[in-house]
């Protein structure tokens, strides 16, 4: 992967980093070139020599637009050039000089097989004007396949919210960078494929990560069960979830799984997973214990509390998830060691309110989270149909779009019972997150559709395999 091909930048950050580039002395107008033409790369790959229509905005993202405009036109595409408003910037200027066809006037608007969205790219603040946005929506539904170039038009790049309509793309060309839109809800839901354009922008260290697969290792030649790593997992209640989690847990990397407390009496469990029924404090006294996972299945009753401020008090890390994440409070956060949160919308909002903190319905999940991070000096796994993990030192991954039969009971449980895993093989906590996600998200794309969290759970070991 080329140098910053895996960063994601806000709106400023891209600007900067633009900016960089032509301080050093690569004009706008190559730095144009270089993106249209790689664009119009991914287009010719759908479109061939078929019929294109592209609308281009004013800026220099309808600059982008008449780059590849000219690009498809030299390569044979049939192409139609929509101008919404005469290019304003000299870059955009001397691309539409150089666009060797005509401009079509929006009333004649026809069909074709590829409609390209370059209306506007990042930066986009405001709704885009309503006869726009009905063209947009009229050359999305006259054309075969739609592509947005950088970001659709009526999308704010940096948290992800519609600002007027917008329909369904087959493929986003992001240029330069990611975007936080490109793996932000609910615009991320609308962008299809996802691909990146170069443009020779070089890494920055305040800029947040896509997610990528991990490399894993093979135990060592040495290895025995507990130099690769003993979790224990916390039964409460409804063990059923614990034994879900320790399912997936025991095939990510952990060399010992156990489950810890009376309730494992409950379950039947396979002949490998090993329950420690004795009092939570005189099983933890075990001092080999590399982490430790609370929260599947715990309940929230008196009990549960007790449970929870022992596992916390023992200062090995912790994965909390599910009622962990109800239960804790900043007192019992004091009492922690290291700490990985893994909640879901509704856990994130009861967190918040825990840790005083102003919940915004709006703010994107990857900002929220990295707040939380901040305030309760953990890792947070902000989980949901766009995961983001935040670092307390200020570090962030967005991961891309899982598949979406993960929206089952128990794949929580299972996600918990991964990084948990991973964090016991002595992972550092950002790490085993990052891992663990990536896992998850991998072992759904190799079990296909309709799965349960228990066929979930069984595929994680193939998921592991993939990363040696």
């Amino acid at each position: 992967m080329p140098m910053g091909a895996d960063q994601i930048l806000t709106v400023a950050q891209m600007q900067a980093a633009e900016q960089g580039l032509i301080d050093a002395g690569i004009p706008v107008e190559e730095l144009m070139q270089r993106a249209g033409a790689g664009a119009a790369q991914w287009i010719w790959r759908i479109a061939g020599r078929g019929a294109v229509t592209i609308l281009c905005g004013p800026g220099n993202n309808g600059g982008d637009g008449y780059v590849i405009a000219e690009e498809l036109r030299r390569r044979g595409a049939r192409v139609t050039v929509i101008a919404a408003a005469a290019p304003a910037t000299k870059a955009a200027q001397v691309a539409r000089a150089a666009w060797q066809g005509r401009v079509t006037p929006p009333d004649a608007a026809g069909g074709g097989d590829v409609f390209v969205d370059c209306l506007f790219g990042s930066g986009l603040t405001r709704p885009v004007d309503n006869r726009w946005a009905a063209l947009i929506a009229q050359l999305a539904a006259t054309h075969r396949h739609s592509v947005a170039v950088d970001v659709p038009s009526n999308i704010a790049s940096d948290d992800g919210q519609p600002l007027g309509p917008v329909p369904r793309y087959d493929l986003t060309v992001a240029l330069g960078a990611w975007k936080y839109a490109h793996f932000t809800m609910p615009a991320a839901a609308l962008m299809g494929r996802l691909a990146l354009v170069e443009i020779g922008i070089g890494s920055r260290a305040d800029a947040a990560l896509v997610l990528d697969k991990p490399q894993l290792a093979a135990p060592a030649a040495d290895a025995h069960k507990y130099t690769r790593g003993l979790l224990g997992i916390v039964t409460g209640t409804m063990p059923g979830a614990a034994r879900l989690a320790a399912e997936a847990a025991m095939r990510a990397g952990a060399g010992y799984v156990r489950l810890l407390g009376p309730h494992s009496r409950d379950l039947a469990l396979p002949a490998e997973l090993v329950a420690d029924e004795r009092p939570l404090a005189e099983a933890l006294s075990d001092g080999r214990y590399r982490a430790l996972l609370v929260g599947p299945g715990l309940g929230r009753d008196i009990g549960a509390h007790a449970a929870l401020g022992e596992a916390l008090a023992s200062g090995t890390p912790c994965v909390l998830d599910a009622d962990a994440l109800a239960l804790l409070d900043p007192e019992a956060r004091q009492r922690a060691g290291s700490l990985i949160l893994t909640p879901h919308e509704g856990e994130l909002r009861k967190l918040e309110q825990a840790f005083g903190l102003e919940h915004d319905a709006r703010a994107p999940m990857h900002r929220r989270a990295a707040t939380l991070a901040s305030v309760a000096s953990a890792v947070v796994v902000a989980k949901g149909p766009n995961a983001a993990i935040a670092a307390p030192g200020g570090g962030m991954h967005l991961a891309p779009r899982a598949s979406p039969w993960l929206s089952v009971a128990g794949s929580g449980d299972v996600l918990a019972g991964i990084i948990a895993s991973r964090l016991a093989t002595a992972a550092d906590p950002d790490q085993a997150a990052a891992q663990g996600v990536w896992l998850h998200g991998e072992a759904a794309r190799l079990a296909g559709p309709a799965f349960t969290a228990g066929g979930l759970a069984g595929q994680v070991a193939r998921a592991y395999a993939a990363c040696l």
